[in-house]
């Protein structure tokens, strides 16, 4: 097993700030500077929350937060960011390519930049990096694997516990909690959600913990309550979508007619054969066992967006040529084959405390043995369901009702949210207004100024004027 590959860079840039004592303190004026050099007056605040309020001696935490001050002759509530992940900060996805949007929301209002408990400056516990070792250089049965998994993840959270941290402390529910507690520290009566990804997620729980007290809602690739773990079967009809999209290429569609006939067979293939890889670390190559798994891994994070899915179209049509060295550059950048499995504490807390349903489970489980990507979409969930003692039960993950405004933005070409996913998560939101991005993947905000003009019109209380964005798809041509 290897862990879940993020391909998006890891860049991150220092923003000096002072420490702070355990009271909530005064906001303090600084000048926030994008990744592109872009300069801001703006100001860093800090609250104090318990970690765990279903504990009476919890401690408290800190939560920390990036204000820009609204623009606007008129504005609204303070509008909230909800970074993806979980793990996401939000201060610093305001740094890169979604300042502009950033800069954009201050017409309507506050603009906060929040870094979830857990994340970012409010990340408090350290990584732990356990002493259990999943080798990537042979052959190990699944169900060893994910022994070793579980082992991996308990240890860690024996760690935590004895270094006093409440993994209980970081839940979703907790989470939104802590978006009433900011309202207050702000003093608004009301706040605007805006989220992608697991922000959605967190920001459905909010709907059901702060209804009354939410403005209205900006929503992108949705995550459903119960929907922490996706569906085979969706992932199988994203590749359907992604076909579509190659066909329209003739030399794309000359070169891939049947991705997923391409794929069967590199699988088909591996699993007769896995084939040896020396992959490059700063210790020298080391050896990792390509097998089906694996390369299901790699698709799994390749296909959120269309132009890594392009990348990976490339990356099975070499396998299948027998030409696997690009695969050995790909996991030199993000794995270390025989190092020990390690985590963070709020993405994993997060993940396996939203859990999943019983039927859903049994759902992902049939379906997973045809499946062209099996149950890896979403590793470590579900093989690490229950563990820590986590799970908020099916009364959380039940869909959340409301009459909020709520603007929903979903892209044709998203492989880890899918459309049909996103309507069900969003079933339960009477005064939803859905928009469609199409060609679009898991990351669009910046995709058009069409989705900006669709956001502004949304934020004045105005009807979007279309329900259809189109944006040109990537070319899925090879280019060898």
């Amino acid at each position: 097993m290897i862990p879940r590959i993020s391909l998006a860079p890891l860049l991150c840039l220092w923003l000096a700030i002072p420490a702070y004592a355990a009271e909530d303190a005064p906001e303090n004026a600084i000048l926030f500077e994008s990744r592109a050099g872009d300069k801001v007056e703006a100001f860093h605040g800090v609250m104090s929350v318990p970690e765990n309020r279903a504990d009476p001696k919890s401690r408290t935490i800190e939560v920390h937060y990036v204000r820009f001050a609204a623009t606007g002759g008129h504005p609204g509530s303070p509008i909230v960011y909800l970074a993806g992940g979980p793990g996401g900060s939000g201060i610093d996805t305001a740094k890169g390519e979604r300042f502009p949007l950033f800069m954009a929301m201050r017409e309507f209002g506050d603009v906060i930049a929040l870094d979830q408990r857990g994340t970012g400056l409010s990340e408090m516990a350290p990584k732990c990096v356990s002493d259990v070792v999943i080798p990537l250089d042979r052959v190990v049965a699944r169900d060893e694997s994910n022994r070793l998994l579980r082992q991996a993840a308990e240890q860690c959270g024996a760690f935590w516990r004895t270094s006093g941290f409440d993994p209980a402390g970081y839940t979703t529910v907790e989470n939104a909690r802590d978006l009433d507690a900011l309202r207050v520290h702000l003093g608004a009566d009301k706040i605007t959600l805006w989220g992608i990804s697991y922000g959605t997620h967190l920001a459905l729980a909010a709907v059901k913990t702060m209804s009354p007290r939410i403005d209205r809602i900006v929503l992108a690739s949705v995550e459903g309550l119960d929907q922490t773990v996706k569906l085979p079967s969706e992932t199988d009809a994203y590749f359907d979508r992604l076909q579509a999209a190659v066909d329209l290429e003739p030399a794309a569609k000359a070169a891939f007619p049947d991705i997923k006939a391409l794929m069967r067979r590199v699988h088909a293939k591996l699993d007769a054969e896995p084939v040896m890889l020396h992959v490059p670390t700063t210790g020298g190559p080391k050896d990792m066992l390509l097998t089906t798994e694996n390369m299901q891994m790699a698709a799994s994070t390749l296909i959120s967006d269309p132009g890594s899915a392009a990348q990976l179209l490339m990356l099975y049509l070499a396998v299948d040529a027998g030409y696997t060295e690009p695969l050995a550059g790909l996991f030199g950048r993000f794995v270390v084959p025989g190092a020990p499995e390690a985590f963070r504490l709020m993405p994993l807390a997060m993940d396996v405390a939203s859990g999943i349903g019983a039927q859903r489970l049994a759902q992902v489980q049939d379906e997973a043995r045809s499946a062209l990507l099996g149950d890896v979409l979403n590793y470590p969930m579900p093989q690490l369901t229950g563990v820590l003692g986590l799970d908020l039960g099916d009364g959380f993950r039940a869909t959340a009702q409301s009459d909020i405004p709520v603007l929903v933005l979903t892209g044709t070409l998203d492989g880890r949210t899918y459309p049909r996913e996103q309507q069900a998560a969003v079933a339960g939101l009477s005064n939803a207004t859905t928009v469609t991005v199409a060609n679009a993947g898991h990351n669009l905000f910046m995709v058009s100024p069409e989705v900006t003009e669709v956001i502004r019109e949304f934020m004045r209380g105005d009807t979007p004027h279309t329900d259809l964005i189109k944006v040109p798809a990537p070319s899925f041509a090879p280019n060898m």
